[in-house]
């Protein structure tokens, strides 16, 4: 192969994994010094390669560290390391180095193949001092054997891939919060596998809308939930139950969202049932509701379609708590609102006929609105205040085990009582008693007889 075909060779896999030349080139160097070290090189020592693109040229160079005699282990010392050693633990010997633990390197064990004293490196060269590194330029070698080409073919390709993990890993991390589209690859128990260009991201069970199918080829927009990087390669997790993958739809629906005239101040979902997000406008003369909701409702629709029919409530935000809290009980309407501001309570009277619409299914509708305001709030009606599903099924647990706690109690008084009478009364005996029952029993039956 000669250099043009090498350096088209060298762009096209950077092109394809997105890495940089000079990741590439980079490793390249560390494959020749490998390969270098495995057919020329001796244990301990440090090689260097330098390779030029333009030409193909190759240089070999070879790194000694500059010590003095104060950086050096005596025999005793060396002695001693090998004692302390052997008696550390394999996690503890992890991190035991020259001269002791990682955080306690003083001095290191010579090796002329690794370190040169201070008074042979200034013959080399006079500017040296202690701890600077020696750079020698070595014979360079091309014809490498079998085991070290495969050695240099290993590291090419094991430094392409950690490459390809943070290049993929840095570009997903900064996408951290934001909506992408993907296509689904596969299910397996419950986890969905998405293809979302680069990476494949993966959508958990608990972060799936809940009664929403998905199935192979199926496009659909999914949240960047977490990057995670670890040996395997990068992590991306995907979420489409998370509040913020309504917000990141509006934004891409809604202009005024994305350049800010328009701002969501706070979001309550329960994924695939309903939400409510509450807006402002930081401009004089915008709508907030008008601008999420658009003509003839195309903008909140294309949300709505996308989160598979999840009805969504528009409301506006105020700085007023009570009159917050009666926009975001929409769509019933609210007669009065007082607040506890200390308890963070609000008592809200609704008519009648609004009872049932303020509650919600299941109590959806006052339980959101808690959740968007982050006030607690009691519904009431006709003065009195009204007892929520959860209130309800809260208070039956409660009574329930009052109640089993109270049968528990009389078995044991009852129980005790028994005990009590049988130890107290030594008079009554029972195998006693038994004959003369039966002997009345007699009695009666032969007078019936006689009748």
């Amino acid at each position: 192969m000669d250099t043009k075909q090498f350096i088209s060779a060298i762009e096209q896999i950077c092109e394809e994994k997105g890495i940089s030349k000079e990741k590439v080139i980079e490793t390249i160097e560390m494959a020749i010094a490998a390969a270098y070290k495995k057919d020329y090189g001796r244990k301990g020592q440090n090689i260097k390669a330098s390779f030029d693109l333009a030409t193909g040229a190759i240089k070999m160079y070879q790194t000694r560290l500059v010590v003095d005699e104060t950086m050096i282990k005596s025999e005793e010392e060396i002695a001693r390391e090998t004692e302390e050693r052997a008696a550390l633990s394999p996690e503890e010997s992890a991190g035991f180095k020259e001269g002791g633990t990682e955080t306690e390197i003083k001095k290191v064990r010579f090796n002329p193949d690794k370190h040169i004293m201070i008074d042979e490196a200034r013959k080399i060269d006079k500017k040296l001092k202690v701890g600077d590194e020696l750079i020698e330029e070595i014979e360079a070698h091309q014809d490498f054997g079998r085991i070290a080409a495969q050695t240099a073919k290993q590291v090419i390709i094991q430094r392409i891939r950690e490459a390809e993990r943070e290049a993929i890993y840095k570009e997903y991390k900064n996408k951290e919060g934001e909506v992408v589209s993907g296509v689904v690859q596969r299910v397996e128990r419950g986890v969905v596998f998405v293809d979302i260009g680069r990476a494949v991201g993966v959508l958990y069970p608990e972060e799936q809308i809940q009664g929403e199918f998905y199935r192979p080829g199926q496009r659909l927009r999914f949240l960047i939930l977490e990057v995670q990087l670890d040996s395997r390669g990068s992590g991306v997790v995907l979420s489409r139950a998370h509040p913020k993958m309504v917000s990141q739809l509006f934004a891409l629906e809604v202009p005024e969202i994305a350049d800010k005239t328009v701002e969501i101040k706070s979001i309550a979902r329960e994924a695939g049932s309903r939400s409510k997000i509450a807006v402002a406008s930081t401009e004089e003369g915008v709508d907030p509701i008008g601008s999420c909701v658009g003509q003839r409702g195309t903008r909140v629709q294309a949300v709505i379609n996308e989160l598979g029919g999840e009805k969504i409530d528009i409301i506006e935000w105020s700085e007023d708590p009570a009159k917050f809290i009666a926009s975001a009980l929409a769509p019933a309407k609210v007669l009065n609102v007082d607040i506890d501001e200390q308890e963070k309570i609000a008592k809200v009277q609704v008519p009648e006929e609004q009872l049932s619409l303020a509650i919600g299914k299941k109590g959806q509708n006052v339980r959101l609105a808690a959740r968007l305001t982050g006030w607690k709030i009691d519904i009431m009606a006709g003065g009195e205040k009204v007892i929520l599903p959860e209130d309800e099924e809260a208070e039956k647990t409660v009574s329930e085990n009052g109640a089993e706690e109270d049968a528990e109690k009389k078995l044991d008084e009852a129980a005790k009582e028994a005990t009590e009478e049988k130890s107290g009364d030594e008079e009554i005996k029972p195998s006693e008693e038994e004959p003369k029952t039966k002997k009345k029993k007699n009695k009666k039956e032969e007078k019936e007889e006689k009748v």
